[in-house]
């Protein structure tokens, strides 16, 4: 993708990967909008980065998406990059007699699904009139090996690799570029405190070294980008074969 001159709207942008992503194209000169539920945050990251603004924006509330994306267009007519990244992740039991938490169940689905795809839906109008247009969904190297005390976090971003395939062969035509940026285990705030590992455990890539790689690769181009073992995961299941499969029933 064009790593200059853009304007990028990026949800779940209080933390994590969001921050560090909409960071890393402020410093690059870019006009970048962050979104999130969290408005102390929000503006703690703009007073820290001048000229970056921000919407407060739960992508649960299709009313809210819908508002937001209004507002942004109409305040920034330019804005040509879309990064769908907020995300929640959750720790699932499902040994027999334990009881679902059906608002953490939704919570996840409503999240990392649906609002990826009504964020998408809501912006594709104005980005398929832009140059250089990119949408860009994050996803999970879960999304192709599922962990399984995670598992609808897991499904969830199976979701989202499959949407991004439907998406860009949809608007393979409209001049957006759609990419699904593959992260591995990044140290972050996502899923809280059970993810902390101790000596021998897995290790999580540093924020800082993913960001520098995923802003090297994403300058290459390429639709899928996956970041540090992400790859050997895709690798697993993304053999020529099935793209081959892909190609033929999508054509």
């Amino acid at each position: 993708m064009q790593m200059h001159a853009n304007t990028i709207f990026i949800t779940g942008g209080t933390s994590g990967i969001g921050r560090g992503l909409a960071e890393a194209f402020h410093t690059l000169g870019n006009q970048v909008i962050i979104s999130g539920r969290r408005e102390d945050r929000l503006q703690d990251i703009c007073a820290s980065n001048p000229g970056m603004r921000y919407f407060m924006l739960d992508v649960r509330d299709p009313e809210a998406i819908r508002t937001v994306a209004r507002n942004a267009v109409a305040e920034f007519p330019s804005l040509n990059c879309v990064f769908n990244n907020a995300g929640v992740q959750r720790r699932l039991e499902l040994a027999p007699g334990t009881p679902l938490d059906e608002e953490g169940l939704r919570d996840e689905i409503n999240t990392n699904v649906l609002g990826v795809i009504r964020v998408a839906g809501e912006f594709i109008p104005h980005l398929t009139r832009q140059s250089n247009a990119v949408l860009l969904n994050v996803s999970s190297r879960l999304a192709f090996v599922p962990l399984a005390r995670f598992p609808v976090y897991c499904a969830t971003k199976a979701a989202v690799h499959s949407y991004t395939l439907s998406l860009r062969q949809q608007l393979k035509a409209s001049g957006v570029k759609v990419i699904e940026l593959i992260p591995p285990y990044v140290a972050t705030e996502l899923g809280g405190p059970w993810k902390s590992v101790g000596p021998g455990g897995p290790q999580p890539m540093p924020l800082e070294t993913f960001i520098a790689q995923a802003m090297l690769e994403l300058a290459d181009g390429s639709d899928e980008v996956a970041i540090g073992d992400a790859k050997h995961l895709v690798a697993a299941t993304n053999s020529e074969t099935l793209k081959k499969v892909f190609a033929g029933m999508n054509r």
